[in-house]
């Protein structure tokens, strides 16, 4: 059975910590040079890939006592958050145009392009650390999921608006306190069990 609380709460940390990533600016660019659906369609794929292995990732470590697995998730989000909060800008990245604008060429850029830069990414860490820390995969699984679909899609088709609204500074401090507060409550879960 799905979770909303869980699915909700995971949806709004990966979506924030998504936002301001490089792969929100190549889902842009992307976007504007080709088919919107294309683009989404292999970029969509290659999240979905991205967040199994997470979640299968983070269903490994439930096999650990739970305080040891408190413990390592609350180092972990705050390492997440650490890394959000240092950041600096990052430049987009060079996008080879397709020979042809088809839909394989198209989503398949895409989804090379994801795979690649995403691997091992902040939010496929931060998703197997969810993923140990509700013990509900399914939930996770489609909280991550649908997180990191709703900024590829607004990437791809409405990033600049947003960003000439809502600063992206603003988006990763909300991200980071978010992070915050979720290692230190798996922290004192880990002391306290």
């Amino acid at each position: 059975m799905i979770s909303i609380t869980v699915t909700a709460l995971v949806f709004g940390v990966i979506f924030l910590a998504e936002l301001p990533d490089k792969t929100a600016l190549a889902g842009l660019v992307l976007g504007t040079r080709y088919r919107a659906s294309y683009v989404f369609a292999g970029v969509a794929a290659a999240f979905l890939l991205h967040v199994v292995l997470a979640v299968a990732a983070g269903s490994v470590l439930t096999l650990l006592p739970q305080q040891i697995v408190h413990a390592v998730t609350g180092v972990l989000f705050l390492g997440g958050a650490a890394v959000l909060l240092l950041k600096k800008g990052e430049d987009e990245e060079e996008i080879r145009k397709p020979a042809d604008q088809s839909f394989w060429k198209v989503a398949g850029t895409g989804f090379m392009l994801i795979l690649v830069a995403e691997f091992g990414d902040l939010t496929q860490i931060m998703t197997a650390n969810l993923a140990a820390r509700y013990d509900d995969p399914l939930s996770v699984g489609l909280g991550a999921v649908l997180g990191l679909w709703a900024v590829a899609g607004l990437g791809i088709v409405g990033g600049k608006a947003l960003m000439k609204r809502v600063p992206l500074r603003l988006i990763t401090q909300i991200a980071a306190l978010l992070m915050l507060a979720l290692g230190v409550w798996s922290l004192y879960e880990a002391v306290a069990g």
